[in-house]
């Protein structure tokens, strides 16, 4: 659906170029939700500015549905522009028109029939939830009314894509969860392929179904939401989901207790989540694992079981324990120091 090979983006700042996307290539399927995820400055903005051809490549090509983008002529690419639709993280609501105008406006300018503007918008206010909200203004909207007001707009069109730059950073978590759940439910509903970008790590477990990691212009690293949370392979990846951050385990206590044992991280996917596999390793080697912290992420297709774990023990014992953990389906990895 969406194809991008070896895509560069380059800005003049005086005389310096700035070079924003570095070949960057990926490839979105057709009903997938797809997430970017970086720290600010990455690249992800402009990456997805790109898609839609708001910003022109300086090199290599984007094709959407097998289209190249850069083969098309003002009129075509104005077309093509029509079946992505996309949210900004700033809501862009004109602040004098009601949400009823705001979603209307950009069809009465594509030139429908008022019969069919108004049908889409009552369809489109009815899926975001504010057909009761139709006449009020933007000022006398929430943060997350607002987006949904920015997503039925963008919806009105009827796109194929929706690509979403930052759309819920602004939002208060409550609001952020409401939001997540409007577009897993779009993409199901209406089958369309959502792209869209965050430096939030939760909003790619929530929703995504595949995700490319970026670092200064570059994609680093790019897998299954599961792959990439199990077994991150870059150092930019390691520290969005290394477990040490998300337990919030004061550096010096970690530091003790790997004087003392082996400290691992432990993933429990899907059905070895039922498995007493840890119990298990104090009963048949001469290991004594302690639990120091866990949680349970529900990832969009599946559940992932987090454990920080010491274990105390002969090396031989801990590499029996492990390899035993790792047969009965855990995923098994040493914190670094």
């Amino acid at each position: 659906m969406i194809e991008l090979t070896n895509v560069s983006k380059n800005f003049k700042l005086g005389e310096t170029t700035v070079e924003a996307v570095k070949e960057a290539s990926l490839h979105v399927e057709k009903g997938e939700i797809y997430g970017v995820v970086g720290y600010s400055g990455a690249g992800k903005s402009t990456l997805v500015r790109c898609i839609n051809f708001l910003e022109k490549p300086t090199s290599g090509t984007v094709k959407i549905a097998g289209q190249d983008l850069a083969s098309l002529n003002a009129k075509q690419l104005r077309e093509a522009r029509r079946k992505i639709g996309m949210i900004f993280q700033g809501y862009n609501l004109l602040k004098t028109a009601t949400v009823y105008e705001n979603v209307a406006l950009p069809l009465k300018l594509e030139g429908l029939e008022k019969q069919l503007i108004q049908e889409r918008v009552e369809k489109y206010l009815n899926i975001v939830g504010l057909t009761d909200k139709k006449d009020h203004y933007p000022a006398q909207l929430s943060g997350g009314q607002k987006q949904r007001v920015a997503i039925a707009r963008a919806l009105a069109h009827e796109p194929e894509i929706l690509l979403s730059d930052e759309a819920t950073s602004a939002l208060d978590p409550e609001t952020t969860d409401s939001i997540l759940k409007l577009l897993l439910e779009i993409n199901q509903t209406l089958g369309i392929t959502i792209f869209l970008i965050t430096h939030e790590l939760e909003v790619i477990e929530r929703i995504c179904d595949r995700v490319a990691v970026m670092e200064q212009g570059k994609i680093v690293e790019a897998g299954s939401v599961l792959d990439i949370f199990t077994n991150p392979a870059e150092e930019t990846t390691k520290r969005f989901v290394g477990s040490e951050a998300s337990f919030e385990i004061p550096p010096e206590l970690l530091q003790h207790y790997k004087q003392t044992g082996k400290l691992v991280s432990l993933y429990f996917v899907g059905q070895s989540t039922d498995e007493p596999a840890l119990a298990l390793v104090s009963r048949h080697f001469d290991v004594l694992p302690s639990i120091l912290a866990g949680g349970i992420e529900n990832l969009k297709n599946d559940t992932l079981g987090k454990l920080l774990v010491h274990l105390k023990g002969e090396e031989a014992a801990y590499n029996s324990a492990i390899q035993f953990l790792i047969e009965k389906g855990i995923t098994v990895r040493e914190v670094a120091s």
